[in-house]
């Protein structure tokens, strides 16, 4: 065998995976097709969910100084569309209706930074840790033996062929390896077109910014001056893959805002449609999916990027206790029971946005009516901007008998330093010997910390994606603490 992971895509969720792998001492190569990176637009920024992730791995800083060059440009936005000329708590947008979540929601800070950016950022710390990431290697096809994968790879030396213990597509809404791999794909057909442009515009005929409902469709403008969405109900393009032109931006955009509107030069533009679909299941024996590869669906929100940087949280750690055999058996397959729920969510509320999009008179009613209750009901607020961040995940992790078990863990002083390394913790945070003594038997796989004392918890049971196994207050259950080790990262030594 020459490698244990092979990750077929080096895009953000690609570049995350192979290092939660690597730094969990697995051997990973990732195969790009492309030999320069694609300019085309894709997401605009990181949630908070995303945010925190990021900064545990230690690239906080990094994405900090990346983001500085970006400008403050979504503040500016929000601060124009609250109408009150201060900027809005800004939890997201469902259809373009802004979400100001109550202060009781806490939504961690989100991160204006391309896509193109954070795949920079995040292919830099990848060489770092010396992971091979071979541009121009594009899988043409793959074999599953009992305790193996071959995959056959085209270059421009010639084809090859690699042997690994495991393959994760993480190839985008099109991927090679799911459709090689044979995964079902059920969705919805596309009924739109739509764009995503940075352009610019000629001064003499103002384009409104916000988000703006038409009697064709929907508009946005902002947060950045020329940035531009347009979504049309006519069906979806003759040719999604045909190059995006300045007249074709130009007409899509003067359809939908009734302006005469002059685009005078195109930075970067795509169609897309709301083409909406998600695996069956993401795992075929020793072949896996995640990201785009697993769920595509409309990019509204930035939901697609996020959802796939959890994905690779997610099977990270697990993949690895399977390559390393004290993974228990069902803890792989516990990939797709976690994050094939939480996509479909992600699918079910692009396919809402979809419905009140519409410019039928009845969908209109719709939105007009869910606009209301947006501004009226602060726990609707809630629970979608919730949603949309990522916030309300909750995993079945076993009894329930602390509040914090199933949920991500918030941040929590000296939790940075501890999750350096995609490993479990074990959190003492009431000094307790018995945690200590329990610990034991893990610590070859398991990190003890002794964090500082905290209201309403004595001790955690930490996965390496941030989600709580176990929790207690008061006197630990050593027993319930031995069960969720043992479910969750095998029999101790």
């Amino acid at each position: 065998m020459d490698i244990d992971v092979v990750v077929a895509g080096a895009g953000p969720v690609g570049l995350l995976l192979a290092a939660e792998l690597s730094l969990a001492g697995v051997s990973v190569t990732v195969l790009e097709r492309l030999t320069e990176q694609n300019q085309a637009l894709k997401a605009g920024g990181i949630n908070g969910r995303s945010n925190q992730l990021l900064a545990r791995r230690g690239l906080g800083a990094r994405i900090a100084a990346a983001a500085a060059k970006y400008g403050d440009g979504a503040a500016a936005f929000t601060r124009e569309r609250s109408g009150t000329g201060r900027p809005a708590r800004f939890g997201g947008h469902f259809a373009g209706l802004l979400l100001n979540p109550a202060s009781t929601l806490d939504v961690p800070p989100a991160t204006a930074l391309p896509q193109q950016a954070l795949e920079r950022l995040l292919g830099a710390w990848v060489a770092e840790l010396g992971i091979p990431v071979l541009a121009g290697h594009e899988v043409t096809g793959l074999r599953q033996g009992t305790d193996e994968v071959t995959v056959r790879v085209r270059t421009s030396g010639g084809p090859k062929t690699i042997r690994c213990a495991y393959l994760v597509g993480c190839d985008g809404g099109r991927s090679t390896v799911r459709k090689l791999a044979e995964f079902a794909f059920p969705g919805t057909d596309p009924l739109t077109t739509g764009y995503q442009a940075a352009l610019t515009l000629d001064p003499a005929v103002p384009l409104p910014t916000g988000w703006h409902a038409t009697e064709r469709g929907l508009y946005a403008h902002g947060p950045k001056p020329g940035r531009i969405l347009t979504v049309e109900f006519a069906g979806p393009p003759a040719d999604r893959d045909a190059p995006v032109t300045r007249a074709e931006l130009q007409e899509a955009l003067r359809r939908v805002s009734g302006t005469d509107v002059i685009v005078s030069e195109v930075e970067s533009a795509a169609r897309f449609t709301d083409n909406t679909r998600q695996a069956a299941t993401y795992r075929i024996g020793r072949v896996l999916l995640a990201g785009d590869a697993a769920h595509v669906h409309p990019p509204f929100g930035g939901q697609g990027l996020n959802v796939g940087l959890q994905d690779a949280a997610n099977l990270g750690w697990k993949l690895a206790a399977t390559v390393h055999g004290w993974g228990p058996r069902e803890l792989l397959d516990s990939y797709t029971t976690e994050r094939h729920a939480v996509a479909g969510q992600v699918l079910e509320n692009t396919r809402a946005q979809i419905a009140i999009m519409r410019p039928d008179p009845h969908s209109r009613a719709m939105r007009a009516l869910f606009a209301q209750l947006l501004e009226a009901d602060v726990t609707l607020t809630d629970l979608l901007g919730s949603r949309l961040q990522g916030l309300d995940v909750r995993y079945e992790a076993g009894p329930r008998s602390h509040p914090l078990t199933g949920r991500y863990l918030p941040d929590l002083p000296g939790l940075e330093d501890a999750m350096r390394l995609p490993r479990p913790v074990l959190a003492d945070l009431g000094d307790s010997a018995e945690v200590g003594d329990v610990a034991d038997g893990w610590s070859d796989r398991v990190d003890l910390r002794r964090l500082p004392e905290t209201p309403g918890v004595t001790a955690l049971l930490l996965r390496p994606d941030g989600y709580v196994a176990w929790a207690a207050d008061g006197t630990p259950d050593t027993t319930a603490l031995r069960e969720a080790l043992t479910n969750w990262f095998g029999e101790p030594r």
